[in-house]
């Protein structure tokens, strides 16, 4: 089960034509799946055509079945195989809680250490790790991997498991090399740090390993300024494992299409779209689907597709994927749509501005947007106050009224969260 890095894509294709066979068969064998999949040759998955007369298992099919109903007709391992359960990601929508026996977790292992691999991360690193710890899988799987691949690892958890303040103390103490958490956290930690006059640029984390999360550029750039480290992207699914990585190269991230056969698809016909063009990411297992007998499932992240990326290493025999991400969040204020992602990008490209919280809220008969706003130390207030302001009305065409906060009060309003809560629509 070591399932080691092929050597060329004519590796990576006998893997995909044996491996789609056995997926298929193990979607035979679950009650959810008669009479979607008789039609299908089994001989002939190689041809697109007869692979594409699978049906596109959407999220809302499996939610759609009772807790009871999922375990009979779709899980198909017996219960004294299963040796863990991992919950599903996403933020809306009933979470899943899927079986994976003991098999589904050496292979699934097989992606979380790959990418401290691809990464470029190793036996000399110290990490800190601050993912979640419990039934979300990326925390407990990305610990044990670095020990097997000989990395140090702090299980310190996240802020919800140990408070902010003592992370940051064990920053300074235990002085690890790489940070690993989802992108909010750290900053939410830098911007901690600043309010208590830590600087972080100085401590002794050079890398930083976040996954979970959209990556922007601007977040990207505003993590990088404030630990003075480089940022490296990760993807997965709970529906398989990890799945891609950086290799030093911003946004191309390398996927695993022997772990996973990919395809990328047009939202709206769910046909294959050009190379370069953005489509939805649509994956089938190779290895992962002992219990869960996942095909062609319909992630929901809009990615665009390469066969070529312009990092060489031992991975650059793997595609890449760059992530667009695309959200849905928004507010509507006056009737001007103001994404969240595109606000906060804006938000966090401001040099002085440390963090920020934007609320939509409805006073006297008007849609008003307000934005909480903590500062960098040196700067000065009223200056940054007005300009804000200007810059706002000038980019999102909606006046906002900005509140200025004191140092801190973000940080412990979002310390019991794991994603921060930086949109709050208090009009509901």
């Amino acid at each position: 089960m070591s399932l080691p890095l092929p050597q060329s894509r004519e590796d990576i294709e006998a893997v995909q034509r044996s491996r789609k066979r056995i997926a298929l068969e193990r979607a035979l064998a679950a009650p959810f799946y008669r009479g979607r999949l008789e039609h299908v040759d089994p001989v002939k998955l190689d041809d697109p055509l007869e692979w594409r007369k699978i049906p596109i298992l959407e999220k809302s099919a499996l939610r759609a079945l009772s807790a009871e109903a999922f375990y009979r007709d779709f899980c198909r391992a017996p219960r004294d195989q299963i040796a863990e359960f991992w919950r599903s990601g996403g933020t809306t929508g009933k979470p899943l809680f899927y079986p994976r026996t003991a098999d589904d977790i050496r292979y699934a292992m097989v992606g979380f250490r790959r990418t401290f691999e691809c990464m470029g991360f190793g036996r000399e690193d110290v990490a800190h790790l601050s993912f979640p710890l419990g039934i979300h899988p990326a925390g407990q799987m990305w610990a044990r991997a670095a020990e097997e691949v000989g990395i140090g690892v702090a299980w310190v958890g996240s802020g919800a498991a140990a408070p902010s303040l003592l992370q940051l103390e064990l920053i300074q103490m235990l002085r690890p090399t790489i940070w690993m958490g989802m992108n909010s956290y750290g900053l939410h930690l830098a911007n901690l740090a600043e309010s208590r006059g830590v600087d972080l640029a100085d401590a002794s984390v050079g890398k930083i390993c976040c996954t979970a999360e959209p990556l922007s550029e601007a977040k990207r750039e505003k993590l990088e300024r404030a630990w003075a480290a480089k940022v490296y992207d990760g993807f997965g699914m709970t529906e398989c494992t990890m799945m891609a990585a950086e290799a030093g190269v911003s946004g191309e991230l390398h996927i695993w299409t022997d772990l996973a056969f990919i395809e990328v698809l047009d939202p709206d016909t769910l046909e294959p779209v050009p190379e370069g063009r953005p489509g939805t990411l649509v994956m089938t297992p190779l290895f992962t689907n002992h219990c869960t007998p996942f095909l062609r499932w319909n992630s929901g992240d809009i990615v665009v597709y390469r066969e070529e990326g312009r990092a060489d290493t031992p991975f650059s025999v793997f595609p890449v994927i760059e992530h667009t991400q695309r959200t849905a969040g928004f507010f509507v204020i006056r009737g001007i749509n103001i994404g969240h992602a595109e606000f906060e990008d804006f938000m966090f490209r401001h040099p002085l501005v440390n963090d920020f919280k934007a609320e939509a809220d409805h006073r006297d008969g008007l849609d008003v947007l307000e934005v909480s706003i903590e500062l960098k130390r040196t700067a000065a207030p009223e200056s940054v106050v007005d300009q804000l302001a200007e810059n706002i009305k000038n980019t999102f065409e909606v006046r906002a009224k900005i509140v200025l906060l004191e140092a801190g009060t973000l940080a412990r309003e979002f310390e019991s969260s794991v994603k921060a809560p930086r949109f709050v629509d208090r009009r509901a």
